[in-house]
């Protein structure tokens, strides 16, 4: 390890079991030397082991669903006064669409589910960097990451309404980065993750072909749950304070291939 948390506070949302991404992350940044707290949904918790995660990581669980300004005021409080200061980053990783697990088709959504994926999948960053804001919790050059997926720029019909809601946190990160970065040098970014075999990611229809897939289009094969995390701890470290308001692609190279051979060879004639 390389120390290169030592002695930066933060919060680490959407931890699940140990295939989550947010659960690599809190294992990395323990190792690095951050000291955090652990957040989830009470209904999220109830459906994971991230008890086994902070008795890990030496923290507590500070329960909070994200979409309720009540919830985060409360969460940046209690993290702020366990961890005896203010925070120098936070990791966004909520995502739901309501839609997507009962497998509505795309053109024949529900409504009112859609809104709760804007709500819960998008509307969220703002709504934790807004409370952040006004609470005074965040330290001057701290770093703000939220996971998002290629499906924001891109056509992926399984991927469903969760593509707006990516579309709007991605959109959310450059306008709060702008904000955040003129009045306390603050960055956000968003991370664009290949596939990556979590929970939430399995619940998609055609996910393990889509895997396969995207394999054979990057260059470097799909990246990993927990190369992912060591890419967000070089993002929360001082060593990138002037990368802010990007969508990282980390993905093997998938975003920039238009095909490959191996792609190629399956189609061709016999």
């Amino acid at each position: 390890m390389y120390n290169l948390l030592k002695g930066k506070k933060g919060i680490i949302t959407g931890a699940l079991d140990e295939n989550s991404i947010a659960w690599k992350v809190a294992v990395q940044a323990y190792n690095e030397g951050a000291s955090f707290v652990l957040t989830n949904a009470p209904v999220a918790m109830r459906m994971g082991k991230i008890e086994e995660l902070a008795s890990q990581c030496k923290t507590i669980i500070i329960p909070a669903d994200a979409t309720l300004e009540e919830d985060l005021e409360n969460l940046y409080k209690k993290a702020t006064e366990h961890l005896g200061g203010k925070l120098d980053f936070v990791l966004h990783s909520i995502g739901m669409s309501p839609n997507v697990r009962k497998k509505k088709e795309y053109n024949d959504l529900n409504y009112k589910f859609f809104q709760q994926t804007l709500d819960v999948s998008g509307l969220s960053f703002h709504k934790m960097m807004q409370v952040a804001e006004k609470t005074d919790s965040l330290n001057d050059y701290a770093s703000i990451i939220a996971l998002t997926y290629i499906a924001a720029q891109r056509v992926f019909p399984d991927y469903g309404d969760m593509a707006q809601a990516k579309a709007v946190l991605e959109s959310v990160a450059r306008s709060y980065g702008y904000h955040l970065g003129k009045t306390k040098k603050i960055r956000v970014n968003t991370i664009s993750q290949s596939p990556t075999p979590t929970t939430a990611g399995t619940g998609i229809s055609g996910f393990n072909a889509f895997l396969n897939f995207a394999e054979q289009m990057s260059p470097l094969g799909n990246a990993t749950a927990e190369e992912c995390a060591n890419y967000i701890i070089t993002l929360f470290s001082d060593l990138t304070r002037k990368v802010t308001m990007q969508n990282l692609f980390h993905d093997g190279g998938f975003s920039a291939v238009g095909v490959t051979e191996e792609v190629m060879a399956k189609f061709e004639q016999a």
